[in-house]
């Protein structure tokens, strides 16, 4: 294909997804999300036109701020990103252009600048040294063992099997156990090698017979060059004014050690310029499927991530925990069985370069000695200098500085917790989350070395629309689609493309590669999704005899209560008047803080006859996506609302007698206490799942989920309330715990 058709074929796959963001269109809402999955593919079959798709899309993001069209600055510098991520003939000329436009957008409010940030440090890094964020991308998904690299990442998703049909839970395993099959770490270390060295070199490398070579080779020699090319990037790129000419010589010397003389090189190249420019993919983050079957799991799952079986025996505030029952995936789950012993090579062994030079035998990998056990103090509570909510730092794609850390203590992992389904799949998240961070305060032993991400995919299963009194169950998935377009385009689109696979009889053909379209969009929105959506979590005390102390539980997105059958009165109490209990609903007191702009306490107490409430947390339209109930940071006033919806009871008489009416009636609240005045009990759903039922409750109160609180954290509070003002008081109380759920831009304003 020429060059000006390669051009014209980007551009109109550019526009396509362009015309996706500014017209959404329900009647081409099947469509939606391959206009951007189909352009990376066509930069996959021609890599080498990867700089001819960098100017197009660089040229539209100028036009977009020249033009002041914000709504599409984001997916487009997201797909720039993911370009420049995997390419390898980029000139600096690009680069420079690219970071110029980000630094630009730091003037503009969030989330632009948020984004644009992440961007331009990541754009910084690669141009010091080429091929440095692929690199990295790889060693992190695939846990590729590295010293000066050892960050390692993992992508867990979890399906509720009760929520989830069984045929959709077959052909997500199956594709991703397909897809893994075909990306060894034997391929991931040569994908690596040979991206970098063509990177440095562009046109002198030959990256056909380099990657042929590398096939060739044993395992213990490839891992020699891959360690040789990693520590040649990590040591350039770590330094305060990286040498670009020092860093091509040693590369140089690699790739020469390999395939022969420089001269010889040169001299060869015409003959082979056919093959000169394969693709070299980007391998796809390490998936491991889960169904969610125990309340526990998450904790479990993530202890296991942290500390293998196979490497490290658990510490002894681990080892008292019952794992009993416990399975893991280990054919999905990586782990490495190396012996650490990765500079012994056998004298004579195939193809190891005869003289090394100096640095390259820096760059060799020695003998280490033990992994060292760390041993935590029993009482290590959380440092008040933390930056944002524990164990929620985005990755930006460089190691974070030593501010954010505890003392002696390195955050290496991240955990990308991807939860498949509906509302209820997102409330049972909320409940493991709440379940998580009210353990670390205890035991504190994930937090300092866990960066965890959540994401959510919706689910849906086809619902009968002549169906009524069933809840709606995708409400939190329209509220982000809403907030962020793109997750709207990218993701809220796949739950057609996951209903149909399911319905697809199995591949059983593994020795085809497979080009799977919904593993590519979870690997594109787990790595470019990195702005949250912070969610409110509510507790709420159930009260099903008031002498006895509640049950607490908490909810995400909705609390329903109904109305249950009147039962009669106790033995020993007293009769009630005659007609307390007439006609339909009950008679309820209901206690609420006013939700106010001011946020100036206001109580409102009312009594009232209903038969039905329902507490909402997601916004219904919207005008509302960008209110009080959500925000983009942690720290942001006014996050917590409730949309409180009641079915009112009211009476009338007449002449034909006593009628009854009903009227809906709705306000706003930060908390809520509601109790029932007759005999009638009440029934709680929490977040729409039947599974979370409390029936015979006289009394409930729900309210913002604080922080959970170590003893030592209870105490002080304890001593500030008896000694201290009021006002030293409130500033004592924890904050609400909020849940992020990643999207590509956050809230949009």
């Amino acid at each position: 294909m020429e060059s000006s058709d390669v051009e014209l074929d980007f551009q109109r796959s550019v526009q396509a997804v362009l015309r996706e963001l500014n017209t959404p269109n329900p009647a081409l809402q099947r469509n939606q999300g391959m206009w951007r999955w189909s352009l990376h593919k066509k930069v996959e079959r021609n890599p080498g036109k990867s700089s001819v798709l960098v100017r197009i899309l660089l040229r539209e993001l100028e036009k977009a701020e020249s033009e002041d069209v914000r709504h599409v600055i984001v997916p487009l510098l997201l797909t720039l990103m993911c370009v420049l991520t995997k390419a390898t003939s980029i000139t600096e000329e690009l680069y420079h252009r690219a970071y110029t436009f980000c630094t630009r957008l730091l003037t503009l409010p969030a989330p632009y600048s948020t984004v644009a940030l992440d961007c331009a440090i990541r754009l910084k890094t690669e141009m010091a040294v080429p091929g440095t964020l692929y690199q990295r991308t790889v060693i992190a998904e695939q846990n590729l063992m590295s010293e000066l690299y050892p960050y390692q990442e993992r992508v867990f998703l979890f399906v509720d099997p009760e929520l989830v049909s069984a045929s959709v839970c077959s052909a997500l395993l199956l594709e991703i156990q397909t897809a893994q099959e075909q990306q060894t770490p034997e391929a991931c270390m040569r994908h690596v090698v040979c991206h970098a060295l063509e990177a440095a070199l562009g046109d002198d490398c030959h990256t056909g017979a380099l990657n042929r070579k590398l096939q060739a080779t044993s395992r213990r020699v490839l891992e020699y060059y891959f360690h040789a090319v990693v520590a040649a990037i990590e040591q350039v790129a770590n330094e305060d004014n990286p040498s670009r000419l020092g860093h091509l010589e040693r590369l140089e010397e690699i790739y020469c050690s390999l395939l022969g003389p420089a001269t010889t090189r040169r001299r060869c190249v015409g003959d082979f310029l056919q093959d000169r420019r394969p693709s070299i993919p980007l391998p796809g983050p390490c998936i491991t499927f889960h169904l969610w079957t125990d309340q526990e799991q998450l904790w479990k799952e993530l202890v296991l991530f942290l500390r293998p079986r196979s490497q490290l025996r658990l510490s002894v505030d681990l080892e008292a925990l019952d794992l009993q029952g416990l399975r893991l995936d280990w054919g999905l789950a990586r782990v490495s069985t190396d012996s650490g012993i990765e500079r012994d090579l056998p004298v004579g062994s195939d193809e190891l370069p005869a003289a090394p030079s100096s640095e390259m035998e820096r760059a060799a990998l020695q003998r280490k000695g033990g992994i060292k056990k760390r041993v935590w103090p029993p009482d290590f509570s959380m440092p008040g200098s933390w930056d944002g909510p524990p164990g929620l730092h985005r990755r930006t794609g460089r190691p974070s500085g030593d501010g954010g850390q505890l003392p002696g203590v390195s955050r290496v992992h991240t955990a990308r917790v991807l939860v498949l389904g509906d509302d209820r799949m997102v409330g049972r998240l909320a409940q493991a989350y709440y379940r998580l961070r009210k353990r670390e305060t205890r035991k504190f032993c994930l937090t300092p070395r866990l960066s965890l991400q959540l994401y959510y995919i919706p689910v849906l299963a086809p619902q009968d629309p002549e169906a009524s009194g069933k809840p709606e169950l995708g409400e939190l998935a329209s509220f982000l689609g809403q907030a962020d377009p793109w997750y709207e385009s990218t993701v809220n689109t796949l739950c057609p493309a996951i209903l149909k696979l399911a319905e697809m009889p199995p591949c059983l053909d593994t020795s085809r590669p497979v080009d799977p379209f919904i593993l590519d969009v979870i690997t594109y929105y787990v790595r470019m999704g990195t702005q949250p959506v912070y969610f409110q979590l509510y507790k709420v005390k159930i009260f099903t005899n008031l002498s006895h102390d509640p049950t607490e539980d908490i909810f995400l997105t909705e609390l329903k209560v109904t109305i249950q059958d009147s039962k009669g009165p106790k033995e020993g109490s007293s009769p009630r008047r005659r007609g307390a209990a007439e006609g339909p609903g009950a008679e309820l007191s209901v206690c609420y803080q006013k939700a106010l702009l001011s946020h100036r306490p206001r109580e409102v107490i009312v009594s009232l006859r209903a038969t039905e409430l329902v507490l909402k947390a997601i916004p219904a339209g919207d005008t509302e996506v960008s209110g009080f109930s959500h925000c983009t940071s942690p720290n942001a006033p006014g996050c917590s609302c409730l949309h409180v919806s009641v079915t009112e009871v009211v009476k009338s008489s007449n002449l034909a007698g006593r009628s009854f009416t009903t009227a809906a009636n709705t306000f706003r609240t930060s908390s809520i206490q509601v109790q029932s005045q007759d005999q009638r009990r009440l029934t709680l759903w929490l977040d729409k799942d039947s599974r979370r039922t409390f029936r015979d409750v006289v009394r409930f109160e729900a309210g913002p989920c604080p922080e959970p609180c170590s003893r030592a954290q209870k105490s002080k509070m304890a001593g500030l309330n008896s000694h201290r003002q009021e006002t030293e008081t409130k500033v004592a109380k924890p904050n609400s715990l909020l849940m992020p759920i990643n999207t590509f831009s956050g809230i949009i304003q």
